[in-house]
């Protein structure tokens, strides 16, 4: 019997219910309650999500015996409190490597990794305007960009947060365009499908994720709109070498804004607003998918699991309906 067979994951668990397995570890940290008391506050995490977890009356050796990233094996009991489950942890150390099975913290396989990649370029080797296409050939062409671009996550928590997520995230995007542009024949359809592969291009090295999740120094500094503007710069400049032809100056100004402008509000971090009609289709495209995925998640881990509804979201202002037949759940809350 394999790991996989006997573990709970994280989205399968209930109140009180006693654990002793091994998790992921992140965002470790060793905090004072209002006693003075020190307890270890982290996210433990599978390949189904994460939950909060407390070590009550920990010390420096329990926050110095695993580093984020880790795998760990925890004992405790998990406990609904304020609407939102959580695990008290009452021993935690670093897992053996005979402890875990990393098929069990693995989002997408790499069978999909591969297809979705294949589906990308297979994408943007049909765009029909020559520059736009060479421009997105250097992008393919460069194995340490794509080794990237398909292992990156699209986040630190709120969609597509996991290694692959970036792929997963951008091929939903192209997809997308597919189907929407032909809608509207205002739009340029070859434009919109280089915005959507470059929007988030610069979330490769804006993140680190070779254990867990996090900003780089330049990602913390600079954000993946301004180090995509600076990658893109370098492609087009290939290109030309290439090509061994100009690019159109107003052609790049206009991928560059659609990767300054795509989060669409000022305070979403956006340093312009979408002022072209392929700018303002990738901002709500793009905004869609982002918001599909992690509302899906939400309803995925919610722990109400005996209501149509899940818990009230602060973030969005609302509960979500969960659309689960009626035979399989009693009266909503």
């Amino acid at each position: 019997m394999t790991a996989t067979d006997t573990r709970r994951f994280v989205s399968q668990l209930a109140h009180n219910e006693q654990i002793h397995q091994a998790f992921l570890a992140s965002d470790k940290q060793l905090r004072p309650n209002r006693n003075g008391n020190l307890y270890l506050q982290l996210e433990l995490s599978d390949r189904s999500g994460s939950i909060s977890t407390r070590m009550w009356n920990a010390s420096e050796r329990e926050y110095q015996a695993f580093e984020n990233g880790d795998y760990v094996l925890v004992e405790g009991a998990t406990q609904l409190f304020q609407g939102n489950m959580q695990f008290i942890a009452t021993s935690l150390r670093k897992a053996r490597p005979d402890e875990f099975d990393e098929a069990d913290f693995t989002t997408l396989q790499a069978e999909q990794i591969d297809s979705m990649a294949k589906r990308v370029a297979d994408i943007l080797r049909k765009i029909n305007t020559p520059e736009l296409r060479n421009l997105a050939e250097c992008y393919l062409m460069d194995s340490q960009f794509m080794a990237n671009f398909t292992r990156a996550p699209a986040g630190m928590k709120n969609h597509h947060a996991y290694p692959g997520g970036l792929l997963e995230h951008v091929l939903s995007l192209l997809e997308l365009v597919l189907v929407v542009a032909p809608h509207y024949p205002q739009l340029d359809q070859n434009k919109l499908l280089l915005g959507a592969f470059l929007h988030d291009a610069a979330k490769t090295d804006e993140l680190s994720y070779d254990r867990d999740i996090a900003y780089t120094d330049e990602g913390q500094m600079l954000g993946h709109m301004v180090m995509g503007v600076s990658m893109l710069d370098e492609k087009v400049r290939e290109a030309e070498r290439l090509s061994g032809e100009p690019s159109s100056p107003e052609l790049v100004l206009e991928i560059k804004h659609m990767i300054v402008s795509h989060h669409g509000q000022y305070e979403y971090g956006s340093p312009k607003l979408p002022m072209t009609l392929e700018a303002i289709a990738l901002h709500f495209l793009d905004n869609l998918d982002a918001k599909m995925a992690s509302c899906s998640q939400l309803i995925k881990d919610c722990p109400n699991i005996d209501s149509h509804w899940t818990q009230y979201q602060q973030s969005l202002g609302r509960k979500l309906w969960k659309n689960i037949p009626s035979s399989k759940h009693g009266t909503s809350n």
